[in-house]
């Protein structure tokens, strides 16, 4: 029900403010296929009160209309918004015709089976395509993490997790965190806070964290990173709602550069479980082998258009696991954003008879998702282009489809 009400809510503004101002595609290029890799969008925070967050301050939390974890309303309408740009975008390139539902089995989506991957595939599908029967995709069993999006450790040797753990800890011992951490403090009042008064844990600086990678298991961390990460992430998420700033951080955080220092822990976090070398292409193998199905080893019969959902960890392991060039968003503080897509694009170049990869990072800014900002083609979301080491791209941001192939069979091994 949530679903039509919201679609009824935002469709109407969508069309009044489409406009059109088309990207400029190279004469002769045509998109050939799309494959769009989803991190779902806004959600309430995962740690609800009694856990990482209750513990870490004496401050109340303000309270959230949906469970932790879940997709908030203007989540959905984000991811609306987002589902209405790239329909332009592909009616734009010749893939989609304006007005009209795709054919049969020419959009594919499939999301994780969890509340808030469904959720945010089905609100993007309305964005795309309102009123066609474009099914989302899932396990049934809601709830139970989907094995092609569940970032667990397959290997199970004893070998392989001590590897893991070292790989992990040597990425945080790279990292410089003594002032986000001191500011994280100083916010919370952490002196006061339970930890420090009943669990006599007082300070994030001097505490050490402990990494795990146990078979089946997503690559852990206990200790202050986890408690950094939980809290960065809560604030942020506040702030994307919409929360007056008085609430955000109980007004705390006033600076942008105060958002880029706390960032580096959520950041951090991510770096450390997930972009080891080692650990990426153990826990994105599934999504990886998926992908390479898609986009080469079964392109024949693939959708034009697939959209999957998952999330950061998806993304993040995904990019290290392909071995793509370190990147920079711009408007941005996270490296993989609420609602945040990699969007594999195939191209044909009719005039040189070649077939090129594009690859880009199509996101919202953090005023666009705070502002939810209405996205068309006049109106863009950011887009970053992305280059994999393995794939060299010029000038115009292409790089050979006979190489881009090499790679993901490749990483799909």
């Amino acid at each position: 029900m949530r679903k039509s009400v919201i679609a009824a809510a935002v469709i109407g503004t969508l069309f009044m403010a489409s406009g059109a101002q088309a990207d400029t595609t190279p004469e002769g290029y045509q998109l050939q296929q799309v494959l769009i890799m989803s991190r779902h969008n806004l959600r309430a925070p995962l740690a609800n009160n009694g856990s990482v967050l209750e513990q870490s301050t004496p401050n109340k939390w303000p309270e959230w209309d949906v469970p932790g974890g879940q997709l908030t309303t203007k989540g959905g309408i984000l991811e609306v918004y987002m589902g209405h740009y790239m329909r332009e975008w592909l009616a734009e390139q010749g893939m989609v015709t304006t007005g009209e539902c795709p054919p049969e089995n020419a959009v594919y989506a499939y999301a994780n089976s969890l509340q808030r991957t469904v959720a945010t595939a089905q609100f993007f599908i309305t964005g795309a395509f309102p009123g066609c029967d474009v099914p989302v995709h899932h396990q049934a069993e809601m709830g139970k993490m989907d094995p092609t999006f569940n970032p667990v450790i397959t290997d199970q040797s004893e070998a392989f997790s001590q590897q893991a753990v070292k790989a992990m800890a040597e990425e945080r011992r790279r990292m410089k965190l003594d002032d986000s951490y001191k500011l994280l403090e100083k916010i919370v009042d952490y002196q006061n806070a339970p930890s420090c008064k009943e669990k006599k844990e007082c300070s994030l600086t001097e505490a050490k964290d402990t990494f795990s990678a146990l078979y089946e298991k997503e690559p852990g961390v206990s200790g202050p990173l986890k408690v950094g990460n939980s809290l960065v992430d809560a604030f942020t998420l506040q702030y994307y709602e919409g929360f007056p700033l008085d609430q955000v951080a109980w007004g705390q955080i006033k600076t942008d550069q105060q958002w880029r220092v706390l960032s580096e822990l959520k950041n951090g976090y991510q770096d450390s479980l997930f972009t080891s070398p080692e650990v990426a292409r153990n826990v994105a193998a599934p999504l990886v082998r998926y992908i390479d199905k898609a986009l080469v080893t079964e392109v024949a019969k693939a959708p034009k258009v697939t959209l999957l959902v998952g999330h950061d960890s998806n993304i993040a392991s995904l990019l290290m696991a392909l071995d793509f060039k370190p990147y920079q968003l711009h408007d941005q503080h996270e490296r993989t954003p609420i609602g945040g897509k990699i969007v594999f694009e195939r191209w044909q170049d009719t005039k040189g008879n070649r077939e090129l990869m594009k690859i880009e990072y199509v996101y919202q800014s953090t005023e666009q998702l705070r502002n939810a900002d209405v996205l068309t083609l006049a109106s863009p979301p950011q887009r970053v282009t992305l280059e994999l080491k393995g794939c060299p791209v010029d000038a115009e941001g292409f790089c050979p489809t006979e190489k881009f192939n090499e790679v993901l069979n490749h990483a799909a091994k």
